[in-house]
């Protein structure tokens, strides 16, 4: 056998196991965000309003929270202030039927029963308040519905579903 037909199977073997790889990183992705609805525990959130001119944007709400304007005093991670773009985990515990942050950490502190961690990234951060996005502040609506849920925006309760390792994904609305 020469050399070059020798080569076409390993090639062939090669090109096989990069699209496995490709497959399984896809694969992993899409699974991570139905894993959310499987193993993760559902929580309330308060909405805040927000400027109504910005409000709905195409097909989509945009959504701000109370435990999204923290205050630094629930700072428990070492040193100063995180700073813009840097990952937080947001200790959240139940007060009234609804969640309330009672702790900001740069690593994901230890689970404590009936509370819940949402991961985030400070989207800005100074002396009088720490902010917070989840990646939960879109909220995509049927057409045609935007302005109903802007001017209820003021009382409304996100349901949310926190997975064990922080991700969250809305799982509906309650107005």
């Amino acid at each position: 056998m020469s050399e070059q037909t020798q080569q076409r199977p390993r090639r062939a073997i090669w090109l096989l196991w990069i699209v496995l790889l490709q497959v399984l990183f896809l694969g992993g992705i899409a699974g991570s965000y139905y894993a959310v609805d499987w193993f993760g525990e559902e929580i309330k959130l308060k909405t805040v309003p927000v400027d109504p001119r910005d409000m709905l944007y195409g097909d989509y709400v945009t959504l701000s929270y109370e435990v999204s304007q923290l205050s630094p005093a629930l700072w428990k991670g070492e040193g100063e202030l995180p700073k813009q773009g840097s990952r937080v985990f947001v200790q959240l515990k139940p007060e009234n039927g609804l969640y309330v942050a009672s702790g900001i950490y740069s690593d994901k502190p230890a689970a404590i029963p009936g509370e819940a961690v949402l991961k985030g990234r400070v989207s800005y951060s100074w002396n009088e308040m720490i902010r917070v996005e989840y990646g939960i502040e879109q909220y995509y609506v049927p057409e045609g519905t935007g302005k109903e849920l802007e001017e209820k925006a003021r009382n409304m309760i996100v349901a949310v579903k926190i997975a064990s390792w922080g991700q969250a994904k809305i799982a509906g609305l309650e107005y």
